[in-house]
């Protein structure tokens, strides 16, 4: 099962947050926080939103941020006041439709 941290990484990106040759390199990358937010697909994503989800990707659900914490962070605030964006819309649309799991 995905978190919602994955899921706004790939929204956001298009792309998923880790990787490996198996499913044990995979969970490796997970545990050890090993993702990136730069490159290409993260220059017009705001520090905020790639705050969120830092704190979304905490492997330790102790230490990972809470739904209402979630809910309430700045980026989220500020999107919910926010007029609709159409390009970020479909781009993160875009990123979906592009996006393919390997099974």
């Amino acid at each position: 099962m995905w978190s919602i941290g994955v899921i706004l990484y790939i929204l956001l990106s298009g792309k998923p947050p880790f990787y490996g040759d198996d499913d044990k390199e995979i969970l490796s990358s997970v545990k050890n926080g090993s993702y990136t937010l730069s490159g290409a697909e993260w220059k017009n994503i705001s520090n905020e939103a790639k705050d969120l989800i830092k704190k979304m990707l905490i492997y330790d659900p102790n230490q990972r941020i809470t739904a209402e914490a979630a809910l309430n962070h700045p980026w989220i605030k500020k999107k919910v006041n926010e007029q609709s964006d159409p390009k970020a819309t479909f781009n993160a649309l875009q990123n979906l439709r592009n996006f393919r799991v390997k099974l």
